[in-house]
């Protein structure tokens, strides 16, 4: 699991950054991703792109991994403490979720939200 980690590290600190092209080099091109901020979900690097394009001109989150653990159907969970504030900075959300990443090859290829373990208040996740 140490090269996945690695690689969702990076993943969570391009994406505090605001480095959309760095986070989306360890991204399947195809890669699914959870879009609870407006509804469903976005498929592939240019869908990622706009999706966040579009949040961070509303919300600015923040994500940072607390715990990388592989579970037994080899998917890579994060649990992480989300922060969002408005663009004046107030804080909208702070809790904890559990992101699910799956894996082709080196590459993210899907992400799913999930409460975290103890925290059934948690909010959506806006990553």
């Amino acid at each position: 699991m140490g090269d996945r980690a690695v690689t969702l590290r990076e993943t969570y600190r391009a994406f505090n950054a605001r480095h959309i092209d760095a986070a989306l080099e360890l991204m399947h091109p195809q890669v699914d991703w959870p879009n609870p901020w407006e509804g469903g979900r976005v498929v592939g690097h240019a869908a990622v792109r706009e999706y966040w394009a579009r949040q961070w001109a509303e919300i600015d989150p923040h994500v940072e991994p607390l715990d990388v653990y592989v579970r037994d159907d080899g998917r890579v969970a994060v649990e992480v403490q989300q922060v969002v504030r408005s663009l004046d900075g107030t804080i909208l959300s702070d809790g904890r979720v559990t992101h699910v990443h799956t894996f082709v090859g080196d590459l993210v290829s899907r992400m799913d939200v999930e409460e975290a373990p103890g925290d059934e208040s948690a909010p959506s996740s806006q990553s």
